[in-house]
């Protein structure tokens, strides 16, 4: 529990909100990872199963940073809330966990954008973007922190920036404008395969949105979307027609019920999303003639034998 946290800033808008420490914070006991791994150059870094930081994305407060404390490493500098990987835990969840922590970041308000890696072989950070839902008030948890603040995207660079930190910058911030979206022509996808879905249309897309939904959880590699990165995490939309419009709401995938036909829809689906700005846009069919008619859109295609390879070979964290 802290003691008297204050929010000191100055802006009328709140976009430079800082969050102050109280008295008596004390630094967490380590855990299975928190220790130093020295490489055959002789450096070293914090984490023996790795490291990995969190980046805050909201769109009016800008990204949220934290002010290390004096006796850290590299500290009175800025970067990410994070830190030491548990032996086990996914680099996603390591640096939510660091994040919530270290600066109260609600998990249920944020979602993962990309993950951007530096894997050295013998030790690896990295970086998750993740996008919040709502503006929240960050809390420091521990000592680690002197301040913790929100700080407007074209501001990062004038802060004295952890050297790991300002060396990714550049390229984290080429991705913040990104918000992928893939759009699934379920009736296509499912009929790829001839595994019997004619006898329960409902049901077989009901099986793909679950299998997109895993997906959803597990993020795509940046090379199936001709992205820079490691992975990301698009949003998706799931469009059924006829006798699959029956399927039940899915986790994670937003079910789009064609009032008519499929194409139509798919075809609306991305005139919607690139009038709110939303790119990149993909549609995964294998329908020539939309295909065509989203490209003129600018949508990308996937067809659907590459993206059913995606939810086959999902990673195991």
């Amino acid at each position: 529990m802290l003691d008297s946290v204050t929010a000191d800033h100055a802006d009328p808008d709140e976009s430079q909100r800082s969050i102050l420490p109280g008295d008596g914070l004390q630094r967490r006991p380590h855990g299975s990872g928190d220790a130093w791994v020295a490489g055959p150059d002789g450096r070293r870094f914090w984490g023996t199963f790795g490291a990995a930081g969190l980046l805050v994305l909201h769109p009016k407060s800008g990204v949220l940073l934290q002010h290390r404390a004096p006796w850290s490493h590299f500290g009175g500098t800025w970067g990410l809330p994070g830190g030491a990987r548990h032996e086990g835990e996914s680099a996603v969840r390591g640096a939510v966990r660091e994040a919530h922590e270290e600066a109260g970041v609600p998990e249920e308000l944020i979602r993962p954008l990309f993950s951007s890696c530096l894997d050295l072989g013998w030790w690896s950070y990295t970086s998750i973007v993740a996008r919040a839902a709502e503006e929240f008030t960050p809390v420091i948890g521990d000592a680690e922190s002197l301040e913790l603040r929100w700080v407007r995207v074209d501001d990062v660079g004038s802060l004295d920036l952890h050297p790991g930190f300002a060396a990714s910058w550049p390229t984290l911030l080429e991705g913040l404008p990104l918000r992928p979206v893939i759009i699934v022509d379920a009736a296509n996808v499912v009929g790829s395969r001839p595994d019997g879905w004619w006898h329960d249309r409902a049901g077989a897309a009901a099986r793909l949105a679950e299998r997109v939904s895993a997906l959803n959880s597990a993020g795509v590699p940046a090379s199936a979307l001709g992205l820079q990165h490691d992975r990301w995490w698009p949003d998706y939309r799931f469009v059924v027609e006829g006798q699959a419009k029956a399927m039940p709401a899915v986790a994670g995938v937003s079910v789009v019920r064609a009032a008519s036909d499929g194409d139509s829809t798919i075809v609306g689906e991305v005139q919607s999303a690139a009038s709110a700005g939303v790119r990149p846009i993909f549609v995964v069919t294998a329908d020539r003639a939309l295909g065509e008619r989203v490209e003129e859109l600018g949508a990308g295609v996937i067809r659907p034998g590459g993206f059913l390879g995606l939810v086959d070979n999902l990673p195991a964290d």
